[in-house]
């Protein structure tokens, strides 16, 4: 079953990110609020695994660049790590 972070689901989405990106993810959900995300056209572009981490290149329709989000391996659990993706990303 698909989980969606788009309609007031934050025990879901804190319980997949890690406490930074559970934070920023909150801040980016309250700018969707009103859209309506069937519409986003959420597209994985590429990725690339480095053991413990995982970059996910994407693109919606709500942006033309294309954007990438970090997972890490916390607790045996893959999860969003939205600090800082491009430190060090392939991408």
């Amino acid at each position: 079953m698909a989980t969606s972070f788009y309609h007031d689901d934050a025990p879901t989405m804190k319980k997949h990110t890690t406490a930074a990106g559970y934070s920023n993810l909150l801040n980016i959900q309250a700018l969707f609020l009103e859209s309506d995300s069937s519409k986003m056209n959420f597209k994985i572009i590429d990725e690339a695994v480095d053991g413990d981490v995982t970059w996910i290149k994407y693109s919606t329709d709500y942006d033309p660049t294309p954007g990438v989000f970090k997972l890490i391996q916390e607790d045996n659990q893959w999860k969003v790590d939205m600090e800082g993706p491009h430190k060090r990303g392939p991408f």
